[in-house]
């Protein structure tokens, strides 16, 4: 059974903890890393909770928003191609018959799209948050951003294009593998940065269409606009397949790190002043 507060160890007491939680456990050998909060911030504590429930809710989710997309690239492409006969003879009018059902199963499709999106986010905030605090157990030495940044930094406008990343960045570097002998293994980024350059384009791209979208009356820019809709919806898939590998590495290397307790030998980075709140 495993431990009911971290989710990692095996339980060894009657109440369901591992030595590790319990504080029980004998004296570490030189190098393992003890349990010590970090410098401060919102939501520390002194033990690493498993991320990998929220990493499969997360994974769930991104499932549905790629079914979400899907279901609007093809309700929108049907829609844009009725506007294409009315640009090209003007003898369909679109507002009754097929195109109102069109038009309806386009609309059914973006609530479910923002649905989608919005609990994907939640759920996606709470796993970062939870990395970000496990971060801060395994080395806090390396991390840019405080704790409270892995939540309120997607709500800054214009820095939430960047704040989250620095803060990804410190829970990578953070949860990183070690090798036997408790040495740093470098692990390659790029999982983390596909994923987040990826979403900051379907992010743009999606922000153009929606306007060209909403400002569109006549048949050809109507057909433009759903044309660029379905092209952003593509991008946006492919952001979220991205995000799926990222969750899955972080929180693979977040459990192997904790499972094997050793502090890397790297060098530390100073983290930002004020950066931790």
């Amino acid at each position: 059974m495993l431990c009911t507060r971290c989710r990692i160890r095996t339980a060894v007491t009657d109440d369901g903890l591992c030595t590790f939680c319990s504080g029980t456990r004998p004296p570490l050998p030189d190098g393992l890393m003890p349990t010590v909060p970090g410098p401060g911030g919102w939501g520390v504590a002194t033990w690493p909770r498993s991320p990998v429930g929220l990493a499969r809710a997360v994974t769930a989710l991104l499932g549905v928003v790629i079914a979400a997309d899907l279901f609007a690239i093809g309700t929108g492409l049907h829609l844009r191609g009725l506007w294409q006969q009315v640009e090209a003879d003007g003898a369909l009018n679109v507002y009754t018959g097929d195109g109102r059902t069109a038009e309806t199963l386009y609309g059914i499709a973006a609530l479910s799209q923002g649905v989608a999106l919005l609990a994907t986010g939640v759920v996606f905030i709470v796993w970062f948050h939870r990395t970000r605090r496990n971060a801060e157990v395994f080395d806090p030495s390396v991390q840019r951003m405080g704790p409270g940044w892995a939540v309120g930094g997607w709500f800054v406008p214009i820095a939430n294009v960047w704040f989250p990343y620095r803060v990804a960045s410190g829970v990578w570097e953070a949860s990183a593998q070690t090798r036997p002998d408790g040495g740093w293994r470098t692990v390659p980024r790029t999982p983390l940065n596909l994923w987040w350059g990826a979403w900051v384009v379907s992010l743009l791209c999606t922000q153009v269409a929606e306007r060209l979208w909403e400002r569109a009356e006549e048949a050809e820019a109507i057909v433009r606009a759903g044309g660029l809709l379905a092209a952003s919806n593509v991008v946006d898939i492919f952001a979220a397949v991205l995000a799926v590998l990222y969750v899955r590495a972080v929180t693979g290397m977040q459990v192997e790190r904790a499972l094997h307790g050793r502090a890397p030998d790297g060098p530390a980075q100073d983290p930002v002043p004020g950066a931790h709140r």
